[in-house]
């Protein structure tokens, strides 16, 4: 048996300390979510955070390839048709006569009509370019270089139009590690994956780890078509190949799957996520909202996240220890790569969250999660191998720890199994565990998360205690297979 948190496992809301890891009472048809702790010293009822599937089935989608973008739904909302972009009003200045023949006026004459002409022209897009700086600007530098244009002839009658294009720019001269030099690299292993099942259509993204075919992506992309669905691949060049399911973890949100006839691939690089720092640059692509070979910028904006999660039509739950981003991640971008300045593959995008209100779906705030890559590098060696996964226990069940009924910070051990890796190592039902290794342990869900982002087999250290004495014990983890639902 495994660690269940009594608390996110309940569903019913609980509001965390401040500073507290964030987390979600999952749904069977929302579980991708999120509750993020109200500001300290805040009285007002905090803002309701929504679970987002950054990809899958969604009702009423179209069909799989269909060719335009999404359709339905308002502006701004995933699904909904693109806005077009904004235009410059009319009533700015009007053209520019030819310039007065004579030379400059005579002193206490009337001035030119030009001249005049360009008065109002100054007038007129001052008072209809209010909205736009550079029609603003314009409207002020125009009359000016009205002035200048009407007191004497121009030298050549030569304009911008009249000069050449500058020289082709190569994508050889991007500059080493900026965003254009990693999307040029990164681009060509990236796919979009379409999937038709029995209860809708949906899409979502991949990262092509083999030559012959073989995507890492997520589960909640593929699992729709696990029983009888259709899966379909686009490459980056415009190719396209059914594919099937290899095998799949809903307890960790990944799955592969394989490309029928296809050879001679762009596989990823896979870098590491275990020296990753808060501030990094990092990049983000996909398909969100159905629009292939995407490309967002952003940094790691915070680590060992935990995010409460699970499969779309199973009630069984995980916490991922995630990667959090500011890298713009939507609906569809979920399976996608978070790439390093290098781009090597550093997370897996999973999840986004957003602010309830705004509909079923809501675009990007800001934060994005991704799983770690040597977390997904595990689960994907064995689900190429055996079809299934492992997964890491402690062999307790666990809760926020809490000290005359208020949270105290740690995870209370609520019962251990006997036999089980804690007990092995003496630990007790009651003792509240603070950190796992150097790493501080706020409630039951960040130890989960801590515990799960290790492989059976590892040796971690807990520090434990009941509120006053505290200990080092060192644990040896265990192991689960995770069959898939």
């Amino acid at each position: 048996m495994t660690e269940q948190n009594p608390s996110a496992a309940s569903g019913e809301p609980g509001e965390p300390e401040h500073g507290a890891p964030v987390h979600h009472e999952p749904t069977p048809t929302d579980p991708y979510g999120l509750r993020v702790p109200p500001a300290a010293g805040s009285s007002a009822e905090p803002p309701q955070w929504q679970p987002t599937i950054t990809a899958g089935p969604v009702p009423g989608a179209p069909p799989a390839g269909h060719g335009g973008p999404p359709q339905g739904g308002g502006p701004h909302q995933p699904g909904g048709p693109l806005q077009p972009g904004g235009h410059s009003q009319p009533g700015g200045p009007p053209p520019l006569g030819p310039p007065q023949q004579g030379g400059p006026p005579q002193p206490g004459g009337s001035p030119p009509p030009a001249r005049r002409g360009g008065r109002r022209g100054r007038i007129v897009g001052a008072a209809a370019a209010l909205t736009l700086v550079a029609a603003t600007v314009g409207g002020a530098t125009g009359g000016v270089i009205g002035y200048s244009l009407a007191d004497r002839p121009q030298a050549n009658g030569s304009s911008a139009l009249d000069a050449a294009k500058p020289p082709a720019r190569q994508a050889s001269d991007a500059p080493a590690g900026s965003a254009e030099e990693v999307a040029a690299k990164v681009l060509p292993t990236v796919v979009q994956i379409q999937v038709r099942g029995r209860t809708g259509t949906g899409e979502g993204s991949g990262v092509i780890i083999s030559a012959d075919g073989l995507i890492l992506t997520n589960n909640h992309v593929v699992e729709g078509a696990a029983n009888g669905g259709q899966l379909r691949v686009v490459f980056n060049d415009g190719r396209q190949a059914d594919a099937t399911i290899v095998g799949r973890d809903p307890s960790s949100d990944l799955a592969v799957i394989r490309a029928d006839g296809v050879s001679g691939l762009t596989p990823a690089e896979l870098g590491r996520s275990d020296d990753l720092a808060v501030g990094q640059e990092v990049i983000a692509i996909g398909s969100p909202l159905g629009l292939s070979g995407t490309v967002t910028t952003g940094i790691v904006s915070a680590l060992n996240r935990p995010v409460l999660t699970g499969g779309q039509s199973s009630d069984q739950t995980t916490v991922l220890d995630a990667i959090q981003t500011d890298a713009a991640i939507n609906p569809g971008n979920s399976g996608g790569p978070l790439v390093d300045s290098q781009g090597r593959v550093i997370g897996i995008n999973s999840a986004i969250a957003s602010i309830s209100g705004g509909g079923s779906q809501s675009g990007s705030i800001g934060l994005g999660f991704a799983i770690p890559i040597d977390q997904a590098r595990r689960i994907a060696d064995e689900l190429v191998k055996d079809g299934k996964a492992t997964q890491a226990v402690l062999g307790v069940g666990v809760g926020d720890a809490q000290i005359n009924g208020a949270q105290s910070g740690g995870a209370q051990i609520s019962r251990v199994e006997p036999g089980g890796p804690a007990d092995q190592a003496g630990i007790k039902a009651g003792e509240i565990v603070t950190k796992v290794g150097d790493r501080r342990i706020e409630d039951g869900d960040a130890l989960v998360a801590a515990i799960r982002s290790h492989a059976p087999g590892d040796k971690v250290t807990l520090t434990v205690g009941d509120g006053t004495n505290q200990r080092t014990v060192e644990v040896t983890l265990g192991s689960r297979t995770v069959e898939p639902n």
